[in-house]
This record gives C-alpha cells, structure tokens and sequence, in this order.
C-alpha cells in the first residue's frame, strides 16, 4: 500500500488567516481609505510612545487604544515590502509553532510576544510620539519558539527530521540545554547581531529611511524564548530547568 500523498503547502489554517488578515488590512489602507481616513486609522491603531505620558494631549481611542494598541500595530505594516518580508518570515517560523500549539495557544503567544514588543519599545522610546506598525515582535517570539523544538532529533530541522504530525510534538530543549546547542547559538549571534546592525543603521531593509524598531524585535524574541514553556502544550518537554535535550517522541495531548 502506498502512503497517503502529502499536499505540498500544508499551512496551518490559522496562519493562513492570519496572513489574510494583515493583507486585507494593508489592501484596505492602500484602497479603501483617503490619506486622512489613514491617517486617523493610524493615530487608533498604531504603537505610540507617547500616548503614555503624563500630560501628553489626548489621542483618540482614549483608554481603549491606550491598551489595544499593544497588540493591533502588530497587523499594521509600512509598505508592500514590509508586508512581504514579514508574511514569508511569519510563514516559515509560525507554520510549526502553529502545529505545535494549536490555534488558542497560538493566538494567545501571537498576543503576549507582540506586547513584549510594544514595551520594550516604549521602555527605550518614552514620549517618541513616532508611531510603530508590524507583526515584528510576533514574529520573532515565534523565531524563538520553533528554535526551542525544531532542531531536535525527530524534530522537523533535526539531524534526523522528519515532517509528520510527530515530528511538532518532540521534546522541546530545556533553556540550558538550548544554549549549550552550537546550532542555536549561532542562530541566536546571527540574529542579534542583525538586529545590533539594523539598530545602527548600517543595515537597512529597502529604500524606505524609517527606523527598524529592532528593540521591539528583541522583546518578542526573549518573550518567545523565556515564555516558551507557559504555552506549550507537551507537557514534561519544555521545562526549563537543566536537564537533557529530550529526543523522545510525546503523542498529542488529549
């Protein structure tokens, strides 16, 4: 007998809607609305540091988008570029947290690591009344999730990967045993040092002069990595004492 065909894109249904939904929101922006309407939009939706200072004049939403915003600038982006370089990262590092998590645990990690963003940003930008937009933050929380299972043996970039259902639910590495693994900690220099570069401009991401929000990069990132073991779902995989890497299967849970 042969074995069931696999389809060549097997997205995660809600990755798919989430990349419909940025592109419904950046499409709306670029059709639907005047540059006024855009620009109200933005002054609702957008991460601004100054929002959150005493005596700062009064933005609209009040109170409501002093809060919504720590999550909605996240489905905001700069340009069809920026659209594009975040949806194909969003794809590659979502995809296996997604089939990992599953969609509640998935939703609620996209929340918390797009805030972590939000106030690392706001932790070095206090009063900057510039308005931050993209699923950066997110996205790099999901970096650093996938980099905690995907590399283990089994998993589905491991020395022996495989790309069933299985090989999402390994044994996630510890954090020690993480930054004992060269192949993760060389990630980790790759990426940090990215973002050091962006973050002094000698890098830049097209033609676009405005600013990489890399801090706000980084907060999603140690969200991703610190908070790992509070969304997921194998229970006795990810804990972050010091124990072994774990190459064990585990079957899904309930």
């Amino acid at each position: 007998m042969q074995a069931p065909s696999q389809p060549i894109f097997n997205v995660p249904a809600i990755v798919v809607l989430t990349l419909a939904v940025l592109c419904i929101v950046h499409g709306v922006r670029e059709l639907v609305l005047s540059a006024e309407a855009d620009n109200l939009f933005l002054l609702y939706t957008a991460f601004i540091p100054a929002r959150y200072e005493t005596g700062a004049l009064p933005y609209p939403g009040g109170l409501g988008a002093d809060a919504w915003t720590f999550v909605s600038y996240a489905f905001i982006h700069g340009g069809l570029m920026h659209l594009g370089l975040n949806a194909l990262w969003f794809l590659i590092f979502a995809s296996p947290v997604a089939r990992r998590f599953g969609t509640p645990r998935f939703a609620a990690f996209f929340v918390a690591t797009a805030v972590a963003g939000a106030l690392a940003h706001l932790a070095t930008h206090r009063g900057d009344p510039s308005l931050m937009v993209g699923a950066s933050a997110a996205i790099s929380g999901f970096m650093a999730a996938a980099m905690r299972f995907a590399f283990q043996r089994g998993g589905p970039l491991g020395l022996l990967g495989r790309q069933d259902d299985l090989a999402y639910r390994v044994k996630a590495a510890s954090l020690v045993a993480s930054f004992r693994d060269p192949r993760i900690v060389a990630f980790l220099a790759v990426w940090f040092g990215l973002n050091l570069l962006f973050g002094s401009g000698v890098v830049s991401v097209g033609d676009d002069e405005q600013p990489i929000a890399w801090q706000a990069h980084i907060g999603g990132f140690l969200a991703g990595l610190l908070g790992f073991s509070l969304f997921d779902p194998v229970r006795d995989a990810a804990g972050d004492g010091n124990h072994g890497v774990g190459a064990d299967l585990v079957p899904p849970q309930g």
